[in-house]
């Protein structure tokens, strides 16, 4: 898939000009123009303002089908889904953000003792 194609065919779906675009996310007009044309290569931070401005969610920009995606299921284990209750979804955000802020020797250190936990607990 060119990202850059698929980003022009929604944008002329929705009847928007490049103006429009440059707009509603801040983009300069000249850098609509070089993803648009394959010459540059948006991050995803820059795909999300691009759907925002298109009023699109962002998975309809990488997918072309006529209903949208099966959302993931949650992964299983013992038996317990993962994140399933509120109590767990805020310690995993708690924890993302914390390593989010560690240095990468302390993060493969900390990998390195949950796996070591992880083996006793299942022996």
């Amino acid at each position: 898939m060119l990202i850059g194609d698929r980003l022009r065919t929604l944008r002329e779906q929705k009847n928007l000009s490049q103006g429009h675009i440059e707009k509603r996310t801040g983009l300069l007009r000249c850098y609509v123009s070089r993803v648009e044309n394959g010459h540059t290569v948006p991050s995803v931070s820059t795909l999300e303002k691009w759907a925002r401005a298109l009023d699109l969610p962002l998975y309809q920009i990488f997918y072309e089908g006529e209903n949208p995606p099966a959302p993931p299921q949650p992964i299983k284990a013992n038996g317990r889904l993962w994140g399933i209750n509120r109590a767990d979804a805020r310690f995993l955000m708690q924890m993302r953000r914390a390593l989010s802020h560690t240095k990468e020797t302390d993060r493969k250190l900390l990998l390195a003792m949950a796996r070591k936990l992880a083996k006793g607990k299942a022996a």
